[in-house]
């Protein structure tokens, strides 16, 4: 494991091939912790992720849009993303945002 952010009730680790945020993600912690991510994702030799966000405890748009940014870097890079897992409360906010299909079947959706 490898930590790329932390602070107080936040971070970003790497898992193998997973970026894994835990904690809860707001609006003054996103710049630094998207930041974080996309620096590896532009430094990794790796072209297949898996993205985890199933230890984010608050459903935050905040943490979706960090999620957008990391998908751009990778649909840039060519890696591709196959799984994306949402804790409970960020899974009911993205199914009210129409991303279920992004969600379950990440590689699929993006390829179009």
């Amino acid at each position: 494991m490898t930590t790329l952010f932390s602070r107080p009730g936040l971070t970003v680790n790497i898992v193998d091939t997973s970026l894994q945020v835990a904690g809860d993600v707001d609006v003054t912690s996103a710049a630094d912790l998207a930041a974080s991510g996309v620096k590896w994702l532009n430094q990794t030799e790796l072209t297949a992720i898996a993205m985890d966000f199933s230890r984010v405890d608050k459903a935050s748009s905040v943490a979706i849009s960090v999620l957008f940014e990391w998908l751009r870097i990778c649909r840039q890079r060519g890696i591709q993303v196959d799984t994306i897992l949402f804790s409970a409360p960020l899974r009911r906010l993205a199914s009210l945002a129409e991303l279920d299909a992004l969600i379950e079947s990440p590689a699929e959706t993006l390829a179009v």
